[in-house]
């Protein structure tokens, strides 16, 4: 399955550190991905290149066993030199056009989005060759693994779902994830307000058992608002 096949099929990012803490970071990727993750990206501010590229090979081990993808953050230096197949960019990273020429047109780049403006630019970004793959909303309810950022509410998951819908092209819309602060506990919520997929955190790292937890999660997307 291509690139692009694997992210039109997928619902559930994970985002994790390298669990340096645990010393599991193998066998709970290992976990994720048997509990149905379809994206995990590797998010550790902690880590120098070295250390980062020598997680990266690990989780792409992984991933390639399981017939899923796997994400780098912010850097599409590291991206290139890891083979990743998918790099993850915020507003104040480099810039979808330069990030294409370090990875060429085959890469998934995806687009964090805080705002209304930003959500459309998203869209428009997402026309042609070398345009933006997928973008995420968020942080829908605010979290400590983004100090500082205000959370956008609800009100903008339905803002995306509307615009994702207006700007649908040849029978497909760009995908796009709800972040911030879902779980279980509220996952109903985001599905409600017309998210069809998610990136989580804490709902599966934090879990004595990931693959539950993911397992979960996808029964939770599936199921719909009660």
């Amino acid at each position: 399955m291509t690139q692009q096949a694997l992210l039109s099929n997928a619902r559930l990012y994970l985002c994790t550190d390298s669990r340096a803490d645990k010393g599991d970071f193998e066998d709970f990727v290992d976990a994720a991905y048997a509990g149905g993750v379809d994206i995990i990206q590797l998010r550790d501010k902690n880590l120098e290149a070295a250390e980062e590229l020598e997680r990266l090979e690990v989780l792409q081990a992984v991933a390639r066993r399981h017939g899923r993808l796997w994400s780098v953050n912010d850097r599409a230096d590291i991206a290139s030199l890891s083979g990743a197949p998918v790099l993850h960019i915020g507003q104040k990273d480099l810039p979808l056009p330069s990030a294409r020429k370090f990875l060429g047109n085959d890469a998934v780049i995806g687009l964090s989005t805080h705002s209304t403006a930003q959500i459309d630019a998203a869209v428009s970004a997402a026309a042609g060759p070398g345009g933006l793959d997928y973008f995420c909303v968020g942080p829908v309810w605010a979290t400590p693994t983004k100090p500082g950022r205000a959370a956008v509410g609800l009100d903008l998951v339905r803002y995306a779902a509307a615009a994702s819908a207006a700007g649908e092209t040849d029978g497909s819309t760009l995908p796009w994830f709800a972040i911030g602060g879902i779980d279980l506990g509220n996952v109903e919520q985001v599905v409600a307000a017309g998210a069809q997929r998610i990136v989580v955190v804490r709902a599966i790292t934090e879990a004595a058992d990931p693959a539950g937890a993911a397992k979960s999660l996808l029964e939770a997307l599936d199921a719909g608002p009660s």
